[in-house]
Formats: C-alpha cells, structure tokens, sequence
C-alpha cells in the first residue's frame, strides 16, 4: 500500500490528502501544505478512525455559499471527468443533477444543447469556473476531446463511458478525453448509454478518434479471452451447459456475449486441447 502524501495546496473537484489540524464545533479543518484550510463537517467525522495530526483523503468542493468544503463521500465524477447524471431540479437560469453529494452540480443554461428534463438522464463533464472557483456540468464536450495521440497504440486498454447511439454502433468517451466508437458488429453483450466498459483499442484514425473493441486485438490474445469465459461459464454452470454446434445464435450471444463462428472455433480448440467434452446436446467441462 502506497504511503499518503499530503497535498501541497487544496484542489476543488478532486480527492485531496489533507492533515487533521484542529476540531471545532462544526467539525475538522483540514490543512494542506501551504497551511490553508478546508472543514470537513461533523457529519463525516468518525473520530476512532481519524485521530489528530494524521492525513485524511476527502473530496473537496463548493457548499451553498460557495466556501470549499470536504467530505469523504465520492462524486459519481470528479473535476475532468464524465457522468451520466439526473436532472433533480431545473430552473430559467439552469438544471441541477445528482452527482452523489449533498449538494446537487448545476448546469447552467448556456452549458446545455437541448432543454433538460427533470428525470431524465444526460452524459456532462464535470468543470470548473476558474474565476469563481465553483464547480458546474457541461453537456458541451466537444472542445475537451484530446487530439493528441501519442502514446495510443494497438491493445491499449482504455476505460471508456458511453455517450450516444449511433447506426454504425456507440460513440464512447475513452479515458475522459478522447472520442472514439465501438461497432455494432463486435458487441455481444448489453450496452446502454452511460454505462462503463474496458475497451482495447483497434486503431488510431487519422481524424483523432480511436475505434476501440470490447475484445482484445490478435488471435492468440482474442482465443485465450474467448476460451476464457467457455470455461469460466461452465465453472459456474456445475461443468454442463445445454450448447453445442448447432445451437441458436441469439442464445449463444446472450449467454457467451460472442458470435456463434467465434463460439464453434472456440468449442473445436477446447474439444483438442481436452479441456470439455461434446455430448449429445451440451459441452461438458473435464
């Protein structure tokens, strides 16, 4: 475990290492380096767990007067990064979502590019007013996509959220900073917008998007992930499960999350290799 090191100052809309430096009747300040303070309030103290003087990870944000404050709940997205949150609230001047705190995010009505409604779920990127020092949500992301794409190669894994349908397939949000798309075509299990995936890159495209898949690239890579989640399944299944060759192809999709000429190739190299055995209608783990 890597030792807690103490922030040098104190960063609104991220996680934040901060000593414990003195107790009040609203709760601990917490002090960075540079010695400026923030207060943890009394609701989020559990005082056998945070004894004076020792280093404390919070989140720091803005309170209803727009004072930083911490707390040690988590934000479902911090400073820089994207969620899809729910509009609780809305205003002639801007929406509010739950982002996981007490205090709701705003949005403000220049930050939007459609009429929000209330219950309805919109994918935003957490952003901050660097002249009031308040954090807001925006739904226009285009300007913060990365087209820098050193670094980017082959089989990268990318955490990705997903952003928008599509008829070729879903745009996706990879490393909270670059556009890139899976293809209907390679998807073999549910997804839905704002959902998170591991995703490996495909391709770097020279107009800085990335096609990405939801399966490792190559064949020796794509074979041992594949026969991975047969055996991982059959495991789970007490050793028998009711496919074979000729099985449906929706079936094996929905329950394999794999097409059926992956599905064969894969019974066939497991049938060699002796790891299950064909019956008459199921494969049988040896």
């Amino acid at each position: 475990m890597s030792e807690k090191i103490q922030n040098k100052t104190i960063n609104i809309g991220e996680v934040n290492t901060l000593k414990i430096a003195r107790d009040t009747d609203f709760g601990y300040y917490l002090i960075a380096e540079d010695f400026n303070e923030v207060l943890l309030p009394n609701v989020y103290i559990m005082e056998d767990e945070m004894p004076m003087g020792s280093l404390l990870e919070v989140f720091v944000y803005t309170d209803s007067e727009d004072r930083p404050v911490a707390t040690t709940k988590m934000p479902y997205a911090k400073l820089g990064e994207y969620g899809y949150f729910t509009v609780v609230d809305y205003k002639s001047y801007g929406a509010f979502v739950n982002w996981g705190l007490p205090k709701d995010l705003f949005v403000p009505l220049s930050q939007q590019k459609e009429h929000f409604t209330i219950g309805k779920k919109y994918l935003l990127r957490v952003c901050l007013d660097e002249q009031t020092g308040r954090l807001f949500a925006t739904q226009k992301i285009g300007k913060y996509f990365n087209r820098e794409m050193k670094g980017l190669h082959q089989n990268k894994v990318l955490d990705v959220i997903v952003l928008a349908q599509t008829p070729l397939g879903y745009k996706v949000i990879a490393d909270n900073q670059y556009e890139g798309m899976l293809f209907n075509n390679e998807i073999f299990e549910p997804i839905k917008i704002g959902d998170r995936k591991k995703t490996y890159i495909k391709s770097v495209r020279k107009d800085f998007k990335l096609d990405l898949s939801l399966q490792a690239i190559g064949v020796q890579a794509k074979k041992d992930e594949i026969e991975g989640v047969v055996v991982k399944l059959l495991k789970e299944a007490d050793g028998t499960l009711p496919f074979t060759y000729k099985s449906d192809a929706d079936e094996i999709k929905k329950v394999f999350a794999m097409s059926k000429k992956n599905f064969k190739r894969t019974l066939t190299e497991l049938i060699e290799s002796e790891k299950i055995e064909l019956l008459e209608s199921s494969i049988k783990l040896l």
